[in-house]
């Protein structure tokens, strides 16, 4: 018999703990080298994590849910897969030889399988747990969408529609009234954490937001204009973002206030550029950095941008790619916002919000015209950025988005 123990590396300097989604084998399975055996979600990222032998799954130490820490034991493996183990969720000879029996729980889910079953309207008599002793886990309900599983039509007709003639008796007996589901699932770390962090935000940051109006046309001719032999020359679609990223270096560059944070009493200017991208993923928002910003090309921008956005999909995004950053940008506009005020991203000092770009009727040399105008927000920390530098960077942006030839120029 020759037992070795399943761990996970050190998460990172700022994660201490984490917990351990799902468990993808069962105790008395046979795993291969590399097979994943379970995914982990810490407050920044979901990750797998394989098995590091071949053998038999021994024994699980740590069930669905659970809160796990580096280098912490979760499993053991027998690699001459003839173990049998002895922990609470250990396999025994008969199960080895005949299967588990009965489901101690059957119908029971784990939070995340919960979640998931709500959002696709299946029940729990339509899942077949294979968790532990029955449970219902995430992965058995993925594997029930995919066989075709439907959610039942329903049954009951619809309640009537409330009338201001109706008796006020006959509006307590609705089923309107009467029948109010409520459904109570825990947040996932990543969205504790991000709550957390927003709150930290707000109450240690002295927030204020100023606020300009950006005339897009001459980045939309320029798109206009390259975009076909842009695509074909680097790959890649020629978006809007790297314009917007380019035009804040540049007037980062002029104040390098909005691009410093604070730590204690301290002002820390950055020499670099580490450019925050929000992006929207199925588990919440997450910032990934663009490191060095001002040494890449809009190519290279677009193509990371990309990138990014696909692993926030797949959740497969890195705490490398998620950690640092010295100033962001949110692009609220993809979504319909026409105005927002963004929460700073501790410890930055500041945050550009950028939002729907749409025509609108302006004022030019007289005369009413209509323009693609976008709405341009920026937060800012008071305590150690004044007024005049969050204005005036908020006008070098607009600036340069207007007259692109400015980024060309450094003026």
């Amino acid at each position: 018999m020759a037992i070795i123990d399943v761990t996970i590396s050190q998460l990172s300097e700022s994660v201490a703990e984490a917990t351990l989604l799902n468990w993808k084998k069962k105790p008395g399975d046979a795993v291969a080298e590399d097979e994943i055996l379970f995914e982990i979600e810490t407050d920044k990222v979901v990750f797998d994590v394989p098995s590091p032998s071949a053998g038999i799954l021994f024994e699980i130490l740590v069930s669905d849910g659970g809160t796990v820490v580096a280098n912490q034991v979760l499993a053991r493996i027998d690699t001459e897969g003839k173990a049998v183990g002895s922990g609470p969720l250990a396999v025994s000879s008969e199960q080895l030889a005949v299967g588990s029996g009965q489901s101690a729980h059957p119908g029971i889910a784990m939070p995340a399988a919960a979640k998931l079953m709500a959002e696709t309207g299946l029940t729990a008599s339509q899942v077949e747990g294979t968790g532990r002793e029955g449970r219902i886990t995430k992965a058995d309900v993925l594997a029930a969408v995919a066989s075709g599983t439907e959610a039942p039509a329903p049954s009951a007709p619809p309640p009537p529609k409330l009338s201001p003639a109706m008796p006020i008796e006959a509006h307590l007996e609705s089923p309107l009234i009467t029948e109010r589901p409520e459904q109570r699932v825990p947040m996932t770390r990543l969205r504790a954490r991000i709550a957390e962090r927003l709150l930290h935000s707000q109450a240690t940051n002295a927030i204020l937001t100023t606020f300009n109006e950006v005339n897009m046309q001459a980045v939309i001719d320029l798109r206009n204009r390259y975009k076909a032999t842009f695509e074909k020359e680097h790959g890649v679609k020629l978006g809007f973002t790297s314009f917007f990223v380019k035009a804040t270096v540049h007037a980062l560059r002029k104040y390098p206030v909005l691009n410093a944070s604070v730590e204690g009493k301290d002002i820390i200017y950055h020499g670099y550029f580490d450019i925050g991208i929000a992006v929207s993923s199925p588990r919440g928002l997450v910032v990934p950095i663009l490191r060095n910003a001002d040494q890449m090309s809009i190519a290279e921008i677009e193509r990371k941008i990309t990138d990014f956005s696909t692993k926030a999909k797949l959740g497969n995004l890195s705490l490398e790619e998620l950690t640092g950053g010295t100033f962001s940008i949110s692009n609220g506009g993809v979504f319909g916002s026409m105005l927002s005020t963004p929460i700073i991203n501790p410890p930055q000092s500041a945050i550009l919000g950028i939002h729907a770009t749409t025509d609108r009727p302006v004022a030019e040399n007289g005369q009413i015209v209509i323009r693609p105008m976008n709405y341009l927000a920026m937060s800012y920390d008071h305590r150690i950025i004044d007024g005049r530098e969050a204005v005036l960077g908020l006008v070098a942006i607009k600036d340069a988005l207007e007259d692109p030839a400015r980024l060309l120029l450094d003026i």
